[in-house]
């Protein structure tokens, strides 16, 4: 979750909706932001498929063996606070981005890289609330703008720099791992640290098991009421990334009803396979911590 998330305000659904959710505090996308341009990633497309280097991900796995809860709801949260309150794991953490960073992650193979940038993007995601905490929303975490400039998120400040180039959270998300792999499983992968994100995954990722993991994400979230939320027969409530993202599912309702009956239980899946009615799209910003 990165730059279509930039300039979205908080805010809550009015009529219906709003008289059953009246005791809870939501934060909504503006789905009028549309999905992504993406950008040239001609520089990152390079990989070996003769390599068989192995990136070592042990410090990021410590990391979420020591942090990662899960909560009583079934939703992964993470301890940032205790994190920061442990000098040698958040030097750890800030060791492991460096070792990411003196790759070049296009002499692996493509599943090598994959599995990289996935890590990469929440073990950053990750230092960026703890450099920032307490904080209640990533979207708070602001850096360096102009005095007087809206707050929209960390997401488009360059934070890393990987064979030279200048890398923003936004860049790993839209301009590297959605348009080189093209696979709509990746948002499950990557967690933007708020209570509706897929969950951050307790393994990390490797060449051998992220096909795996993305799919088991895939359908945890989407038969949980983050994913999507059957209001009456003819009315879901359906996670935003679903909006802002349509491109990578389907490009229109119809597809992203398709790819969530895909994922989906057999019971909610006959319900959206039969289902043609109206939808809205929700997204709670708040911090996943417990």
């Amino acid at each position: 979750m990165s730059a279509v998330h930039a300039g979205t305000g908080y805010g809550v659904r009015v009529g219906f909706v709003a008289v059953i959710m009246i005791a809870a505090v939501l934060f909504v996308g503006n789905t009028d932001a549309g999905p992504t341009k993406l950008k040239s990633t001609s520089f990152w497309q390079t990989s070996d498929e003769t390599s068989v280097k192995q990136v070592d991900h042990g410090a990021w796995q410590d990391i979420l063996t020591a942090y990662l809860r899960v909560h009583s709801s079934g939703i992964n949260k993470f301890d940032y606070a205790s994190l920061k309150a442990n000098a040698k794991d958040t030097s750890k953490l800030a060791k492991y981005l460096d070792y990411l960073q003196e790759l070049d992650p296009r002499t692996c193979s493509r599943a090598e890289q994959k599995a990289y940038w996935i890590n990469f993007y929440n073990a950053l995601t990750v230092k960026v609330v703890v450099d920032a905490f307490p904080v209640d929303s990533i979207r708070n975490i602001c850096g360096d703008r102009a005095a007087g400039s809206e707050c929209s998120g960390p997401w488009n400040e360059v934070r890393a720099r990987v064979v030279g180039q200048g890398l923003t959270l936004d860049n790993i998300e839209n301009d590297i791992l959605r348009p080189i792999w093209k696979d709509n499983l990746i948002h499950y992968g990557l967690s933007c640290a708020s209570y509706s994100c897929p969950d951050l995954i307790g393994t990390a990722f490797t060449a051998k098991n992220t096909k795996a993991l993305l799919d088991t994400g895939a359908r945890k979230y989407v038969n949980d009421k983050r994913g999507v939320d059957f209001m009456e027969d003819d009315f879901i409530i359906i996670s935003s990334i679903y909006d802002w993202y349509v491109e990578d599912f389907g490009n229109n309702k119809q597809g992203v009803i398709k790819h969530l009956a895909r994922y989906a239980d057999k019971e909610l899946a006959e319900r959206l396979k039969n289902f043609n009615g109206a939808v809205d799209y929700e997204y709670d910003w708040r911090l996943n911590r417990p």
